[in-house]
């Protein structure tokens, strides 16, 4: 029989919990909003522009995620990868050249 002193056992390791981030961070700030502007060859941009391109841009990623989250639930699966994104782009006429499929 064990000893009445209880065992010290050392402590179980803590598991890291994934720090919930904006994915929308590029078009949630002017200089993001203005990269974005400059990769598309936009030159010089009105104050005006910055709160309609956050609604075009939330709205866009929002129907990419939806259509991906269908490919992957339909796949079966709970991670989503590359073909997903590529195979939703393609349901909505934007084909993505590079990626295979």
């Amino acid at each position: 029989m064990p000893n009445a002193q209880a065992v010290k056992q050392p402590p179980a390791a803590k598991r890291h919990r994934k720090k919930v981030v904006d994915k929308m961070k590029a078009a949630r700030t002017k200089p993001g909003v203005r990269r974005l502007c400059r990769r598309g060859g936009v030159k010089r941009i009105s104050g005006l522009v910055y709160e309609e391109a956050r609604i075009v841009y939330r709205k866009f990623l929002g129907d990419v995620l939806k259509d991906t989250a269908t490919m992957v639930e339909f796949g079966k699966r709970k991670t989503a990868t590359p073909m997903d994104v590529v195979y939703a782009l393609k349901r909505q006429g934007r084909t993505l050249h590079g990626f295979g499929g």
